[in-house]
């Protein structure tokens, strides 16, 4: 079962070979993108929600620059566990390095979700953020995670639907020829919709749902919408002057104002019967 990975940006955040000259560039997105309200309410509301609390051992999937395992750390306690997962070996290294850092007792490990390096049983909470949308076989990672926490444990899934995306200025035709190429480049682009059912088929029972429509800001997105349209070129979807033309649009509508740039992203709570 493969992992395929590609992110919102391009380049995965999750692949599981990155190019070390990526590496940086990577983890600055990764922080721009941590900053956004829309986000930051959603990771709040997350860590609310799991109410992970001291002793308990909790997990973070595609864990990234671990802040969200830094977060956990704080919440369990001496007495507890704190563990990230990542299977790009490089940002497991920069999780590392912020943890000793900031003196964190988060840990890191890098894997894959098809196979947690854990026993049965092992976790009260995980935490999965903007993982299954890179999944080719979602069934199977959500059976794992079923397999590593304890009867009663929480998990929360937390997804983007790339089908809700809104992209203004530009002239509609090319927003969506740029869009359906991003639709076609993701495995999972309603992983969003699809995180209740999913977790129902694998026999957890579902305690809350959230959702969030992140606002994106010219920062955070323009490298989302240079790959997204570079592609659409390279597969023909859109001419060479309608990529001009349309990133003159944006341009032009980000300069003055007149833009809007957004996603919805969607949380599941559930406690495994």
């Amino acid at each position: 079962m493969a992992h395929r990975d590609m992110t919102e940006e391009g380049p995965s955040f999750h692949a599981d070979q990155v190019d070390s000259g990526q590496i940086d560039m990577l983890v600055a997105i990764l922080d721009v993108q941590a900053r956004l309200p829309g986000i930051h309410r959603m990771r709040r509301w997350a860590h609310e929600a799991l109410a992970v609390t001291a002793g308990e051992r909790a997990l973070d999937i595609g864990s990234g620059t671990g802040s969200e395992v830094m977060a956990f750390a704080e919440r369990v306690g001496p007495d507890g566990e704190a563990v990230g997962i990542d299977p790009n070996p490089a940002m497991v290294a920069i999780a590392e390095q912020r943890a000793e850092a900031a003196g964190s007792r988060a840990r890191y490990l890098g894997g894959s979700v098809y196979q947690l390096p854990f026993p049965d049983g092992h976790f009260d909470a995980i935490r999965c953020e903007r993982v299954y949308q890179h999944l080719d076989d979602p069934a199977a990672a959500t059976a794992e995670i079923a397999r590593v926490l304890r009867p009663g444990g929480r998990v929360l899934l937390i997804d983007s639907d790339w089908h809700t995306s809104i992209t203004h200025p530009g002239d509609p035709a090319v927003v969506r020829a740029v869009s359906e190429t991003l639709l076609a480049n993701t495995p999972n682009p309603a992983s969003g919709r699809r995180l209740r059912g999913l977790l129902v088929a694998a026999d957890f029972e579902i305690d809350d749902m959230g959702s969030e429509a992140v606002i994106w800001d010219p920062g955070s997105a323009l490298p989302l919408y240079g790959d997204m349209t570079a592609r659409a070129v390279a597969a023909g979807a859109i001419t060479a002057e309608q990529h001009d033309q349309f990133r003159a649009d944006l341009d032009a509508g980000i300069a003055v104002g007149d833009y809007h740039l957004s996603v919805t992203m969607f949380a599941v709570l559930a406690h495994k019967r």
